[in-house]
């Protein structure tokens, strides 16, 4: 064990397997009706519910997230440019792109999120790298780096186009990333969008697929899809009290209703345990002041979302800095605090310096040190006149 783990306090000392939420005997029956599902927490990505989660499967328009947030992360978002006339020309569902139409990148992440553009998805692909195969290979990269193990993309818009797959935990982990770009949040929990594209471009109306936003008030998004091959698909998001949950049903035709289930189930098992009574008073040592430890607080309130049988499995770690040298700022980092369930990280809160700690001035400190601290922190090297400091030099001589 590192010498900058302070203590680690196992809450209880049974080795009982933690709380399933299918272990409720409504969750089974839901999942079952979808080929591949899985709900998720979004913000420990911990599984609380799945059902052939790992499956390859089709997955049509959901594809949709990937190449939205690719298109997203775009540094030229509002640069107007006329799309591509071969890229427009494709099956399903559209925005109504017509040859030399003007679009920005914007424009068509909104058009392929709300209104499921397959011809702004691949006006967009085009845009980026050229050519659609291109940026497919550019989806597959990225899809390595968030650890899609079991996914590969054959198109942008999710068309039975070759070995065209992915899993549901690998939508739901897409899906966390998506959502923490603000620009791709904002559009997915839109019912509606009013967009200019056109030649010459013109305002016009585009609605939201997602008929979720609209039945289920904590919903805030994501992704519909359907092919005869995928069948229906759907991709969603809840917040409430501050807790964010991810479902995903892959084949399923009755996954608005289940996606509801689901979440309320979840949402009534889960309570935030706040742990914050459990870690007493914490502190560090510091180095270099007239105080030789500093209290240290979290950034915020410690703590997970737990269901009634795993309040009593979670393990507590506090990891703080062996020590910090003077002068030490109020907030500064000094160590943090993780909660975990079977192993799994469920919650990470930096710990952080409760007060200032001024720096002793001594002829001790080094020269440059010294010159080093009094621009960085000026308040903490004032010379009273009293004390003959530079400023006393200004009195008269008397000779």
């Amino acid at each position: 064990m590192s010498g900058k783990w302070l203590l680690r306090m196992v809450v209880s000392p049974l080795l009982a397997a933690a709380f399933s939420l299918q272990a409720a005997a409504a969750w089974p029956q839901a999942l079952m009706q979808a080929k591949g599902a899985v709900l998720i927490e979004a913000a420990s990505g911990r599984v609380l519910a799945e059902h052939r989660c790992h499956e390859p499967m089709p997955n049509a328009s959901t594809t949709k997230i990937m190449t939205a947030l690719l298109t997203l992360e775009q540094e030229e978002l509002d640069e107007s440019f006329v799309v591509d006339a071969a890229a427009i020309r494709t099956e399903g569902s559209s925005i109504g792109l017509l040859e030399g139409d003007q679009a920005t990148l914007r424009t068509l992440a909104w058009g392929m999120l709300l209104a499921s553009g397959n011809d702004a998805a691949n006006a967009a692909a085009v845009r980026i790298d050229g050519s659609l195969e291109a940026f497919c290979g550019r989806m597959n990269r990225r899809a390595a780096e968030l650890g899609m193990k079991d996914t590969h993309f054959c198109s942008p818009s999710g068309l039975d186009v070759g070995d065209h797959h992915t899993t549901a935990y690998d939508l739901a982990l897409l899906t966390r990333e998506a959502l923490s770009n603000d620009d791709f949040a904002e559009m997915v929990r839109s019912k509606s969008a009013k967009l200019c594209y056109g030649n010459p471009p013109y305002h016009r109306w585009l609605t939201n697929h997602n008929r979720l936003l609209w039945q289920y008030e904590d919903c805030i998004g994501v992704k519909t899809g359907f092919t005869k091959a995928a069948g229906r698909c759907l991709v969603s998001a809840a917040e409430r009290s501050g807790l964010t949950l991810i479902a995903v049903t892959l084949n399923c035709p009755d996954d608005f209703n289940v996606h509801r289930q689901l979440y309320e189930e979840a949402f009534s098992a889960l309570e935030f345990l706040d742990v914050s009574d459990t870690l007493g008073s914490l502190s560090v040592a510091v180095t270099g002041a007239e105080q030789e430890r500093v209290p240290v607080e979290p950034l915020w309130t410690p703590g997970a979302y737990l269901t009634a049988g795993e309040r009593s499995h979670y393990q507590l770690s506090v990891r703080l800095e062996p020590f910090l040298y003077a002068p030490v700022r109020k907030g500064q980092p000094a160590g943090e605090i993780t909660l975990t369930l079977e192993g799994m990280p469920l919650s990470v809160v930096p710990l952080i310096a409760a007060e200032e700690r001024p720096a002793r001035f001594t002829e001790y400190r080094s020269i440059i040190q010294q010159i080093k601290d009094f621009f960085e922190f000026p308040e903490q090297y004032r010379f009273p006149l009293s004390q003959g400091g530079p400023a006393s030099a200004s009195s008269t001589s008397q000779n």
